[in-house]
């Protein structure tokens, strides 16, 4: 790929508008069995760049440049040479696995149709290669589940059912954009597994887009940091990750959350932030520049704080390290393994990049001092109850007819959680999807009480035993509960000012207006945000800038819980530090306790005072987060950590990952004995009558140490980070 440039034709503007950039002159090389990872915030790119070579942007979009595969020109190829060469020699693996399969065909028959569009084989042949490929992918029963639409497969499943599509007919090269982004992370082991049997089966070149830099770390071989739709930054992936000379490159890393980062310790430090023993990101200020009003030189240093006058002047030119002391050449980067080809140079595009050397982000990036939570200093034992959950049950019925409904069975989301958070606390709930997270946090905010077990919010229980003058200490306690939604968007209405929002949950307790309109201004400092920014709406402000407001309203009231239901999964890593680092400076100045639910165990180890893993709707690991990170004892605990990626490609490469088979199963039924066990590593380990302890016994949380539990009749310690 050489000066590859892409321009968007602006909406509205008319025939002499001037056009957008999307990408600016990249130049990348893949060589046969390479994986390439390519990062960066949303709108660097990355995205756009892997379209450009499958001819798959809009009519609204000028692509210019060279792309050669294999010596075959790409870039202003005519329709029907692109449609001979998407499928056979170039695929591409998409994001959402949903909307990329048609939903009124099989997919059997989706995978057979790439077969013969491609090899002219018979209808017979084609569906022989599309089960031989379902079952090269890990897809249970492949005969069976080729006959399956869409709808009935898994995410995981459809992700891996993609792969097996893009490699139907041997490719040269496969572009997979952001795979693993929306899935579990025990999912997402297995689908990289995939991608790696994909390669190693086809032989083919992988561009693997990605935000995830622990992913990155573990896959590829080399990597290309890509910001205002340049490269500015590309190495072998130990050399970039151990030596990083891009102060944005730098930022990146250290804006991410770490699975091993020792308790306190800001990330890429061995100290803790500012003294204090809490834990801080490093964040990157401000946000990307727009395309359409870049100015010249480097379009990083208004975000940069190595800036000076030579940044400003042109725009550095990506080049090797420059020579002399602390400049280059680069030392020679380690092996990356037995398959991976991965080599080459180490190039920068920064006018300073012979000054960084040796620098950690924290250096580059001011750290921010967060102050531990007040009354923390305490024993546990010793600090007010903020929520007690005890066998907490909640099930959904399945109901089938038009005009008479009829129960024809149920769903078990919650059947037998347990949770505890004391004041100053944050608990981090974890599971994979269905596991009830969300269902248990919506529990605290239900009219008429848990179905079964007890709930006691502020010392108040809440259900059927409040009467009179206790529903109104219930509603008290609940008005002290606040919430973060997920989508910082959607849960702000585009129709109020953020003084509006804001201000709205204040009106609801009848609080003075002139507390309110005193509030306002206060809060949106707090969170990092302008005053005179009151009077705008949602849409006129960043992802990160509205979860900020999302914020602001829920602490608007001074309440004692905060309950965050995956509060930054929809951010950028930069972005996210921020966020993270504004709700740890909160519960210090605010006294606040969190209910912290996310799948992201890497943030729930940077954020999170205790843990509690469901599996299934049920509470099968709790504790001290530094105890059940360190030393888990459930199996299922145990995969979940083994399948978090690290950024550092040495410590990924030594790690035994703990492949956990096909998804969780149907909770539709009430399962008898351990829910896991079908699951379960340890399985095939035991006798036969363990195994029948395991199929009949409902195994109860047992003590594993002071502050840790775990429900596993054959729980044993085995670290896996």
């Amino acid at each position: 790929m050489r000066d590859l440039r892409v321009e968007f034709a602006a909406r509205g503007g008319g025939r002499r508008a001037a056009a957008v950039p999307a990408v600016r002159g990249v130049d990348l090389d893949l060589a046969r069995g390479e994986v390439l990872g390519l990062v960066g915030e949303s709108g660097s790119g990355k995205s756009v760049t892997a379209l450009a070579l499958t001819g798959l942007l809009g009519a609204d979009a000028r692509v210019s440049g060279s792309v050669l595969l294999g010596g075959t020109q790409v870039v202003g190829a005519s329709d029907g040479a692109m449609a001979r060469l998407r499928g056979s020699r170039i695929s591409m693996v998409f994001q959402d696995s949903l909307s990329a399969f048609t939903p009124v065909y099989r997919i059997g028959d989706q995978i057979a149709e790439t077969v013969r569009a491609h090899r002219g084989l018979s209808r017979r042949q084609a569906r022989d290669r599309a089960v031989e490929l379902l079952d090269l992918v890990g897809i249970p029963e492949p005969r069976l589940r080729a006959d399956a639409y869409p709808h009935e497969f898994s995410g995981g499943m459809r992700q891996r059912a993609m792969i097996a599509a893009a490699i139907a007919n041997d490719p040269d090269l496969i572009l997979a954009d952001e795979p693993t982004t929306a899935l579990d992370v025990t999912i997402q082991a297995q689908v990289l597994d995939v991608l790696r049997t994909a390669r190693r089966e086809t032989g083919a070149a992988l561009l693997f887009v990605s935000h995830d830099l622990g992913v990155v770390a573990g896959f590829a071989d080399r990597v290309a940091v890509m910001y205002a739709g340049r490269v500015v930054e590309t190495a072998p992936v130990d050399e970039l990750f151990a030596r990083p000379r891009m102060p944005y490159t730098l930022g990146l890393i250290g804006a991410v959350p770490r699975l091993d980062a020792p308790d306190g310790a800001a990330t890429g430090t061995a100290g803790s932030a500012g003294g204090t023993g809490v834990a801080a990101l490093v964040p990157i200020p401000g946000s990307p520049p727009p395309m359409a009003a870049l100015a010249g030189g480097c379009p990083f240093a208004a975000r940069c704080p190595l800036t000076r006058d030579a940044c400003r002047d042109a725009e550095p030119a990506l080049a090797p390290l420059p020579a002399g002391p602390g400049g280059g050449p680069a030392a020679a980067a380690p092996a990356p393994g037995p398959d991976s080809p991965g080599g080459g140079p180490h190039l920068v595009a920064c006018v300073r990049a012979g000054e960084t050397a040796g620098l950690a982000p924290q250096d580059v990036f001011p750290v921010p001092a967060l102050p531990p939570a007040p009354g923390t200093a305490r024993p546990r034992a010793e600090r007010a109850p903020i929520l007690h959950v005890e066998g907490l049950v909640r099930t959904f019925r399945l109901t089938k007819g038009t005009v008479v409904k009829r129960t024809v069975g149920a769903v078990y989301a919650a059947d037998g959680v347990d949770l505890d958070i004391r004041e100053g606390e944050t608990l981090g709930l974890v599971g994979e999807s269905g596991s009830g997270k969300s269902t248990t946090l919506f529990e605290l905010f239900r009219d008429g009480g848990p179905e079964e077990g007890t709930v006691t919010l502020l010392g108040e229980p809440l259900g059927g035993a409040a009467r009179g003058g206790g529903r109104r200490a219930v509603r008290e306690a609940r008005g002290r509960v606040q919430i973060v939604f997920q989508d910082p968007t959607g849960s702000l209405d585009p129709r109020m000012t953020i003084a509006d929002i804001i201000a709205e949950p204040m009106r609801a307790r009848r609080m003075p207006r002139e507390e309110i309109e005193a509030r306002v201004p206060r809060l949106l400092r707090q969170v990092g945000l302008e005053e005179a920014h009151a009077g705008r709406f949602p849409h006129e402000f960043s992802g990160g800038q509205r979860q900020r407001i999302g914020i602001a309203r829920a602490v608007s009231t001074s309440p004692r819980l905060v309950v965050l239901d995956e509060p930054v999964s929809a951010l950028d890593v930069s972005v996210q530090a921020g966020v993270l680092n504004l709700l740890q400076r909160l519960k210090a100045e605010m006294g606040l306790a969190y209910l912290f639910v996310s799948h992201d165990l890497s943030v729930v180890r940077h954020v999170a005072d205790r843990v509690s893993v469901m599996y299934l709707g049920r509470t099968v690991e709790a504790g001290d987060v530094a105890s059940v990170f360190a030393r888990p004892r459930h199996p299922y605990t145990q995969a979940l950590l083994s399948a978090v990626p690290i950024p550092d490609p040495a410590r990924e490469r030594a790690r035994t990952r703990i492949l956990l088979a096909g998804d969780p199963p149907s909770p539709t039924r009430r399962h008898t004995g351990c829910r896991f066990r079908a699951r379960c590593p340890l399985l095939p380990s035991l006798d036969a009558g363990q195994r029948a302890r395991c199929a009949e016994q409902v195994p109860a949380l047992a003590p594993h140490g002071p502050d840790h539990v775990a429900a596993c009749h054959w729980a044993r310690e085995r670290p896996v980070v």
